[in-house]
């Protein structure tokens, strides 16, 4: 320590202290107040703890000289005690503190040589290490420091290197260059996850290549996980950009060297999805390098083999700027040259080819983009014709297009209608006048199999169309014929997948309908008719297949054979399609005035199995046919039966057609049978409307009490709160044609009808909640919870009034409920009638003063 640090008592002796040995100390450090501890070292000199004693004492009485030279003495006496030298250590490191290491250098070698001797025997202490390399890391000592550390990690066990390698790094930060990277270089070999700070400090340093291997490195070590989260992308990508932004300090020669190409072009196939990042990093690399032709070549090859408009577009739109900016350079080179008046005819021919190659390459853009698409699926249909389209009238390329799409498109596969660009193949050929070629594609395009058997009739028409235009209409017959070929007796499905379409198109009926209406055209009627035949045997034909038949044959006067054909027809068709078979069938033979037994015999076939809800039509027929050519009677009973037959829908019509056909063939008497049956028969509904027909009828016959009678059992039907019009039907026939004593039947006939119905709980409830809800709507009401409770207690009244009900007399209406004689109580209605009175009799003065 130097002599200006000490006590000015112990400067006298700073020199003399310096020399002394551990074997004789310093008398004039020691007091006579020492002298008990002394004695405690000389009784204990192995003892640790007399030591401690001394020392404590001189820190509270003695000056930094006295226990620097206490402690020294201490380690000497102890050289192998820990807590010794570190108190020893840590008192001469305080000294220190706040001192600069340059200035103080030789008070800062005493302190390293103090450390040097401790880590003779301490050399197994982590702690004596950090102490030493943290005051070292303080000095300008690099060498010195990085021997230090090593000698550190070559003592210490490698459990505890961590401790020294949190110090070792940080030195490393602080004197950077190369010494950094190699003590880092050592530190990746003991932590390798730590490759990403690494990789940082490499590109601080400028060691770009290096940080470019370390990226490769970890980027082919499939278990290494980035602690900052990155994923395999995202480091694939910071190494790209550094290749690309450091391409002129990369090292690419030699061993060693790095190889962009290969690194970026693997990067395209690790990661489909961003091959257009990748492609433009390439060229953006070489552009870098100042390589323009090998740029140029790269944004080519990107984008003839992407896959995606995305990346296609990333690629081109690059590329174009590129062109641009050169074009741009080349172009103001021109403008100096011509303010110079120099003349460069190389540079000029240079600028007009680039200008050339620049508007080549915008003219190649949708082409560039189709093929894109095309990559994607080289079977999209509608991609190729669009190809087609782009080359206008070049020939030549038209030609090599289709050829290209018929060799790459997969039939089964096709997005798109094939058969269309086959068609469209043969049509170019017509269009030119080379009929011969598009006959021969037509021929190739009929074997191809298709996805569906409606693709190739399609184009077996389209060929016979062809021939039709350049009328070679034998030609089209017989390309229909050889589509149309099938065995005798074909037992093939027309739906089976498993079979080619070339075996089923034989049974497409869009073939064969193509095939008869061309020879309906241009051929003859017998083979005309040899078609249809063989259509009804294939088992293809449609209704409207059955239709065209038998109209050709009746246009050409061969009527019974049409009506044949109708009968074919029904053969293969059930309902509804038989019902309108049957109705043009029916209609044609009874405008045909056949005999009346045979159209008799024909209508009785057609109502055999006839749904209900097609069979009005037909008995309407049926019974017209006899007004007119039969017998009245005869009529009458298929209208009869007609009743039966028809839904439900129809029947009140059907007997209300046959009540008129009654009446106007037999009188109005004739219909009366005919009014108890449809009475019988239909709903209640709908027979209180007959009831009232037929009421009417018997009172315009004069049937008065025919009339009532019917009123009567309608009654039954009719609910007076419900059905106010038939009683006030009644009411006028009676004030018409009765007296007060059918007048007061027709009050307790009603009265009694109304306690049926208020006895009904069903009926009551149900009329309650349409009140309420009538109601409701009226007044606008929404809430729902308001509705529920509502009806809660719309159905308690209903009860309630079902209750009352129950304990009046039979046949007694409440006058506050009844639709007649409300208006004025009396005490018959207020009061219980007597034990002995009849319950069911009627007060005559209440009836008489309802009918004033």
């Amino acid at each position: 320590m130097p002599g200006a640090l000490l006590p000015p008592r112990s400067q006298r002796y700073h020199a003399q202290m310096e020399r002394t040995s551990a074997a004789e100390p310093d008398l004039y450090l020691i007091s006579n107040e020492d002298t008990i501890y002394e004695q405690d070292l000389l009784r204990d000199p192995g003892s640790i703890k007399p030591w401690l004693s001394y020392i404590e004492y001189k820190r509270q009485n003695g000056t930094l000289y006295e226990q620097s030279f206490i402690m020294e003495r201490a380690c000497k006496e102890l050289p192998r005690s820990y807590k010794l030298w570190k108190m020893y250590l840590e008192f001469r490191i305080n000294h220190l503190r706040g001192r600069n290491p340059a200035i103080h250098r030789a008070e800062y070698q005493k302190v390293n040589a103090l450390f040097e001797r401790a880590l003779v025997l301490l050399n197994k202490m982590p702690r004596i290490w950090e102490m030493f390399l943290s005051f070292l890391l303080k000095q300008p000592l690099v060498t010195y420091t990085r021997r230090s550390f090593d000698r550190a990690l070559r003592a210490l066990p490698i459990t505890q290197h961590n401790r020294i390698w949190k110090l070792f790094k940080s030195f490393a930060s602080s004197v950077s260059g190369l010494t950094a990277v190699q003590i880092w270089r050592r530190y990746m070999q003991v932590h390798p996850e730590n490759a990403e700070d690494y990789i940082d400090l490499l590109v601080d340093q400028g060691h770009f290549t290096s940080a470019i291997k370390k990226y490769m490195e970890i980027l082919n070590d499939s278990g290494f996980q980035s602690k900052q989260g990155k994923s395999h992308f995202q480091l694939w990508t910071e190494m790209v950009e550094l290749l690309v932004n450091k391409a002129k300090y990369i090292d690419t020669q030699g061993s060693g060297g790095i190889d962009v190409n290969a690194i970026i072009r693997s990067g395209t196939l690790r990661f489909p999805d961003q091959r257009g990042r990748l492609w433009v990093g390439l060229a953006t690399y070489w552009i870098t390098k100042g390589n323009f032709e090998k740029a140029r070549d790269i944004f080519e090859e990107g984008i003839t083999s992407v896959m995606t408009v995305r990346d296609f577009t990333m690629i081109f739109d690059s590329y174009v700027e590129f062109e641009e900016s050169i074009t741009g350079t080349l172009m103001d080179q021109a403008a100096a040259r011509l303010k110079k008046g120099k003349v460069d005819e190389d540079a000029d021919f240079d600028l007009d080819l680039r200008l050339l190659r620049f508007e080549q390459l915008m003219d190649r853009r949708p082409f560039l983009v189709n093929d894109v698409l095309l990559r994607q699926n080289p079977n999209n249909v509608v991609e190729w014709e669009k190809r087609v389209g782009l080359w206008r009238d070049n020939a030549t390329e038209v030609v090599n297009t289709y050829t290209a799409a018929i060799a790459a498109i997969n039939p089964k596969k096709a997005h798109g209608k094939f058969h269309e660009l086959w068609v469209n193949y043969a049509k170019f050929y017509e269009k030119g006048g080379d009929i011969g070629t598009a006959r021969i594609i037509f021929d190739k395009a009929v074997k191809v199999p298709f996805k569906t058997v409606a693709e190739l009739a399609e184009t077996w028409c389209e060929w016979a169309e062809m021939e039709l235009r350049n009328e070679n209409f034998d030609r089209a017959v017989s390309i229909m014929a050889k589509a149309t070929q099938a065995p005798k007796r074909s037992t093939v499905d027309y739906f089976d997948e498993t079979l080619s379409p070339q075996q089923r198109v034989h049974k497409s009926w869009k073939l064969w309908s193509f095939y008869v209406d061309l020879v309906e055209s241009v051929g003859t009627l017998d083979e005309t008719r040899k078609i249809y035949d063989r259509i009804f045997e294939l088992r293809i034909a449609t209704p409207q297949t059955v239709v065209n038949y038998a109209n050709l044959l009746e246009e050409n006067k061969y009527f019974e054979e049409s009506y044949k054909v109708y009968e074919r027809g029904l053969d293969l068709f059930s309902y509804p399609v038989a019902f309108e078979l049957w109705n043009l069938y029916l209609t044609k033979a009874v405008d045909r005035k056949m005999s009346i037994e045979r159209l008799r015999d024909l209508f009785e076939q057609a109502l055999d199995g006839c749904p209900p809800k097609f069979a009005k039509v037909l008995y309407l027929m049926y019974g017209n046919l006899e007004e007119e050519r039969g017998l009245a009677r005869h009529a009458m009973r298929i209208y009869e039966r007609a009743t039966r037959a028809v839904s439900d829908e129809d029947r009140f019509e059907m007997f209300n057609f046959y009540i008129t056909k009654s009446a106007s063939n037999f009188g109005l008497t004739s219909t009366r049978p005919i009014y108890e049956r449809a009475i019988a028969a239909l709903p209640d509904s709908e027979a209180k409307d007959m009831c009232l027909k037929f009421a009417e009828m018997e009172r315009r016959l004069g049937e008065i009490d025919r009339a009532r009678a019917i009123y009567g059992h309608a009654s039954q039907f009719c609910d007076p709160r419900t059905n106010a019009g038939f009683w006030q039907k009644w009411e006028a026939f009676e004030v018409q044609h009765g007296n007060e004593d059918t007048f007061k039947e027709m009050l307790r006939i009603k009265r009694s009808v109304q306690a049926q119905y208020n006895t009904d709980v069903n009926f009551i409830a149900s009329q309650a909640i349409a009140r309420s809800q009538q109601q409701r709507a009226q007044n606008g009401e929404t809430d729902g919870k308001g509705e529920r409770e509502e009806e809660d207690q719309e159905r308690a009244d209903a009860m309630a009034a079902l209750e009352r009900q129950a304990r009046a007399p039979v046949g007694f209406v409440a006058a506050s409920t009844g639709p007649e004689g409300g208006n004025r109580p009396s005490a018959a209605a207020t009061t219980a009638p007597p034990a002995n009175v009849n319950p069911d009799a009627i007060d005559l003065n209440d009836d008489e003063d309802m009918e004033d």
